[in-house]
């Protein structure tokens, strides 16, 4: 079972990436070798609190809240786009003034990771990817340009009027958070309910992160870029997938041979949020991962 709380709490900091404030939180260990946590999309640092527990002992663990989400600034203006969330992941390691780093992200901060490690193979020891590698290639469809172009103006547009969901309470809030995953515990629902949720001027509770962070730029999805990064990595990579998962198998899909060097694991009885989903499991295949040879 997973131990959220586990040992003292991680201190927050910041650094600037793009002249945007974006926060971190540091789990402790300074000296030891270095593993950054990143989280998925309308997520947020603390989801990793209990990963966090089984590592800080032997590492120097770092989870960053993604610009627009958690306690990092918004990017007013910003498109929320691949280039841009990989710039911070750089931004942050060159901030900590480390050369070697393990990465493990869920979801969308799996796709950071991916894309961080074929552009810089040599800065990263190990690289564990949950559901990280993108739409599944049949989600993937081939569409004019005016036709992606007009969804992303409407949708920004409507953005612009959109009100975002209030809850009266926590509890609330949490049920909320549970609804969207019947796998979690209600512990951890209050858990990422607490850390992703403020409160309001009028007493009620949203959601931290932007509701710009729904609207994907408009750019085509570049497969052979994608794949060409991968091709670039270097190092041991563990891809991981929840047997229940909307994701799809990326060795029966293909994805995963563009990747030289990997392992890939298939967890029963969780869905996307894999770590949270089957929480033992996951970790049972993580942590002898990141410990493997450099």
């Amino acid at each position: 079972m997973s131990s959220i709380s586990a040992g003292t709490g991680p201190t927050s900091h910041t650094f600037i990436s793009q002249r945007l404030r974006l926060h971190y939180v540091d789990y402790g260990n300074p000296g030891a070798p270095l593993v950054v946590l990143v989280h998925g999309g309308r997520d947020h640092a603390r989801n990793w609190d209990a990963v966090a527990a089984k590592l800080r002992d032997r590492y120097h663990v770092i989870a960053p809240d993604l610009r627009g989400h958690g306690d990092s600034a918004w990017g007013i203006g910003a498109q929320y786009s691949m280039p841009e969330y990989v710039l911070d992941l750089t931004q942050l390691l060159r901030h900590l003034c480390e050369q070697r780093v393990r990465l493990v992200g869920h979801s969308l901060g799996g796709a950071v990771c991916l894309h961080y490690t074929g552009l810089y193979p040599d800065s990263v020891v190990r690289l564990c990817a949950v559901e990280g590698m993108g739409p599944p290639p049949e989600m993937i469809k081939e569409r004019p340009v005016e036709e992606r172009w007009h969804e992303w103006i409407e949708s920004a547009q409507s953005l612009a009027t959109r009100k975002p969901r209030e809850y009266t309470s926590l509890d609330e809030a949490a049920a909320r958070m549970h609804d969207a995953n019947p796998h979690l515990s209600e512990e951890m629902a209050r858990h990422l309910t607490v850390h992703g949720a403020m409160q309001l001027e009028n007493g009620n509770y949203a959601w931290k992160f932007d509701n710009y962070v729904r609207n994907w730029p408009p750019n085509r999805y570049d497969r052979e870029s994608v794949q060409r990064l991968w091709s670039l990595i270097d190092c041991p990579v563990l891809l991981v997938r929840g047997r229940e998962s909307w994701a799809s198998d990326p060795e029966k899909d293909g994805r995963a041979q563009h990747i030289r060097n990997y392992d890939y694991v298939e967890i029963a009885d969780a869905g996307h949020w894999v770590h949270h989903d089957q929480f033992d499991e996951f970790v049972s295949h993580l942590v002898p991962f990141l410990e493997g040879s450099d």
